[in-house]
């Protein structure tokens, strides 16, 4: 994998990068009577009036009364002024829909309170069996909210802004003249926004007081990305990364940032510092999740909240050394030692070690010792938790038989640790010493955990090379790894030869050498990659193409399926408090 970020190339951006100007753009706008509030409650369309404009000009109008096949409320009657005789010879909404609909095509639609009207359409639609057209819909009630102060309306109701902008129509509940009324209040509000530096529609739709004026001028950050997979690079005007992210749509998805659907203050301040737009076009969506881990390991960005105090994972080492012991560390060296980790936090990885010097005698102690130590015995020692190798007594065969039985659960099967705490959870029970045995099973439970995910680890890492592939839309994303590296991604197209095409991809995928004899779980890359490489490989639809790698039966998973979770852990407690 060597693609290279691409950099905006500066050029006179088209109308159609700039967005759609609202001067060209056709809208129809609609309104309804109903006989009550809630499609889902059985109330009816009683009228639909509809107005289309483009450019200020009228296309098209459209007003028909409805049938509701039901009595029409008297409240209702007073409201609108429709009555059941006005009705009864009127078509019914099998027959008024499809006309709305041949007026609306190629329209945005355009109501007042627009989840009122487009939710009885859609309604009725779906009820008549009419395919609805996926229209862009634009409310003048929220643009009205977002656009005009308190002081200059007391509220958005439909006669307050039609007053306000002087329309030439009075709304009074009857559809077509609520709709000529809304179509007035629309062409204020798009005055009003224009000077907000609203012009596009694409700017009215996402238009909120929450994005500044500022955020908005700088969508043409996002105009020079492909609608492909990838990752994306946020940069500030000294070059340095500030945000790192991904998408299977990067123009789409860095869009946003500058629009009402970022929501986030982090990321708001982010925008304001980005003068650039970096992009990593990329085969498949695995390959963006691995790239976007790499470069926030290898920039750091602020922005990024995973990328802060990496250094703070922390790992259990069994150090090879003439008396080895176990430690805590930061790094993970090729030192032939055996690690155990990561720990997210250092406190779990405590927890761990502390179950494994209670079930294996070895020193804990930080003294290096030679061969031939010469020195006292600690209280540990008197308390039968070490076999004491600095007294210089000890046969060294006896101590290399406690370290091999140590290596084997942290590498192999860790049933000794779980058979040695187990007991002791049931000796404390028994005292009822419920608080004690508690911290009993946490420790048991982080060390198995950090087994269990040392030992998956390891499965993909000791695999020289495998090629896997799923099934995607246009074809096969296929993925070579390599010792639990990604070394190469790409799109397998349908109806084309496999075997060469696969030849080819390992040919161009990138050299991983053989591990050396450390035996840490990720030596060609991060835990992190490896681990989201495991995800993939164990989703469903992914079948191995060459190679192989195996899940061993005699290993910590299995001891950590029987784990019992925090909600059995409460019951249980419950139930001894009230015995």
């Amino acid at each position: 994998m060597t693609s290279q970020p691409t950099r905006p190339v500066h050029h006179q951006a088209s109308f159609e990068e700039l967005g759609r100007p609202l001067s060209d753009v056709t809208f129809c706008v609609v309104d309804l009577e109903t006989t009550g509030g809630s499609p889902k409650a059985g109330a009816r369309i009683t009228e639909i009036g509809a107005v289309k404009v483009r450019g200020g000009e009228v296309l098209g109008e459209l007003q028909t009364l409805v049938n509701p096949e039901e009595s029409i409320p008297a409240f209702i009657t007073v409201l609108t002024g429709i009555t059941d005789a006005m009705v009864v010879q009127a078509p019914r909404i099998a027959e008024a829909l499809p006309s709305f609909l041949e007026l609306a095509a190629g329209s945005v639609l355009v109501a007042h309170n627009a989840p009122f009207d487009v939710g009885f359409l859609k309604h009725n639609a779906r009820e008549l069996g009419i395919p609805w057209p996926r229209f862009e819909v634009l409310d003048t009630a929220v643009l009205a909210r977002r656009a005009l102060l308190r002081e200059e309306v007391r509220n958005v109701k439909l006669s307050t802004l039609a007053a306000h902008f002087g329309a030439g129509t009075t709304p009074d509940h009857r559809a077509l003249h609520d709709a000529r009324a809304t179509v007035d209040v629309l062409h204020g509000l798009f005055e009003r926004l224009g000077s907000l530096g609203v012009h596009t529609l694409e700017d009215a739709v996402t238009f909120t007081s929450k994005v500044t004026p500022e955020q908005r001028r700088k969508r043409h950050l996002a105009q020079h990305l492909p609608h492909e997979p990838g990752v994306y690079l946020f940069r500030d005007a000294r070059d340095d990364v500030l945000y790192v992210g991904t998408s299977r749509d990067l123009r789409k998805r860095v869009g946003s940032y500058f629009t009402a659907a970022e929501t986030r203050t982090r990321m708001g301040e982010m925008v304001k510092l980005a003068e650039r737009v970096d992009a990593v076009v990329c085969a498949t969506a695995l390959e963006a999740r691995v790239r976007e881990l790499r470069l926030i390991a290898a920039h750091r960005p602020p922005y990024n909240r995973r990328s802060r105090f990496p250094e703070r994972q922390s790992w259990i080492k069994l150090t090879r050394e003439p008396w080895p012991r176990l430690s805590m560390v930061r790094r993970v060296l090729d030192d032939d030692a055996v690690y155990v980790g990561p720990f997210g936090h250092r406190s779990q990885g405590e927890l761990a070690l502390a179950a494994l010097h209670e079930t294996f005698q070895v020193r804990q102690c930080t003294t290096r010792m030679g061969r031939r130590p010469r020195g006292s015995t600690c209280a540990l020692a008197d308390l039968g938790r070490c076999l004491a190798p600095c007294t210089g007594d000890l046969d060294p065969d006896v101590y290399a038989t406690e370290v091999a039985r140590l290596d084997a659960a942290l590498t192999g099967d860790p049933a000794e640790v779980v058979e040695r705490l187990r007991a002791r959870m049931g000796e404390l029970g028994a005292q009822q010493r419920y608080e004690e045995a508690a911290q009993v099973r946490d420790r048991l439970a982080a060390s198995l955990r950090a087994v269990d995910r040392t030992q998956r680890l390891r499965q993909l890492t000791d695999v020289a090379e495998l090629v896997a592939a799923a099934p995607a839309e246009k074809g096969w994303e296929v993925h070579v790894v390599r010792h639990g590296r990604l070394a190469a991604a790409g799109l397998l197209p349908r109806h084309v030869h496999p075997a060469a095409w696969v030849d080819t991809l390992l040919a161009t995928a990138e050299d991983v050498p053989t591990p050396g004899n450390g035996t840490h779980p990720a030596p060609a890359a991060s835990v992190e990659e490896t681990e989201t490489l495991l995800r993939w490989l164990e989703s469903p639809g992914v079948r191995m193409v060459r190679g192989s790698w195996q899940v061993p039966t005699a290993g910590a998973a299995r001891h950590v399926a029987a784990l019992p979770t925090e909600s059995d852990d409460q019951r249980a407690t419950r139930s001894r408090l009230s015995a």
